[in-house]
């Protein structure tokens, strides 16, 4: 197992397979997110059925923050490795000749993802750690649609989710395809793999910024 980590193409494998796991999870997110735009009760619903579940919180859980971590430091080692088989120099100086700005900045965009994961953990995972396990506070299956608005009043916290989610289509718009072909599957299907991953890029990003600014704009008082 340590060789395969150890192999270009076994890292670009661990990434890709990393990758469709949080893209799957994205989409899970976004759908349970979405319905606090029109149900206050189906929203608070299935967040407390995820926020009470063992199986969602003592096994997929961990699952999930090990893959975001993975994913992440998956991403550094292979730009790190990239850059020492290149050289810096020539890929700042002929990278815009075969390649995207997309694709030479994931990097970036990987970053500015990273900082928004960890504001996102301080807004309601961390909270959510110490209504459970420190405060031990009674459970209010009523209580997560009101918690989701009082976060998006303050316009600071909703500006750095938009540009959060913008950096966010930047990294799928290139990642969706480049996930599909180190798995190679790209073969005569590209094109629509492309095509798809733009959609996908546009329509995850785009909703989670109308359900920040839905809730900044339609907040109770």
């Amino acid at each position: 197992m340590s060789g395969f980590f150890k192999s270009s193409v076994g890292r670009k494998i661990a990434m890709a397979l990393s990758a469709f796991f949080l893209m799957f999870f994205l989409i899970i997110h976004l759908a349970v997110n979405v319905t606090s735009l029109f149900s206050e009760e189906l929203f608070n619903q299935l967040s407390h059925f995820m926020g009470t579940n063992p199986l969602i919180q003592f096994a997929l859980q961990p699952v999930l923050i090990f893959g975001v971590v993975f994913h992440f430091v998956m991403g550094f080692v292979l730009e790190l490795k990239n850059k020492k088989a290149n050289g810096v120099a020539y890929v700042k100086n002929n990278g815009a000749a075969n390649s995207t700005w997309m694709s030479r900045n994931m990097i970036y965009s990987g970053l500015a993802i990273l900082a928004f994961i960890a504001l996102h953990f301080i807004d309601f995972w961390i909270p959510e750690l110490n209504h459970k396990y420190v405060a031990v506070l009674p459970e209010v299956p009523t209580r997560y649609f009101h918690e989701l608005q009082e976060k998006f009043i303050p316009i600071w916290r909703v500006a750095a989710y938009v540009v959060a989610f913008v950096f966010l289509g930047l990294h799928l718009a290139h990642g969706f395809t480049s996930a599909f072909q180190s798995m190679g599957v790209t073969a005569g299907r590209k094109k629509a793999l492309q095509n798809f991953g733009k959609i996908y890029s546009v329509v995850i990003p785009l909703g989670f910024i109308i359900i920040a600014l839905f809730h900044h704009f339609n907040h109770n008082h």
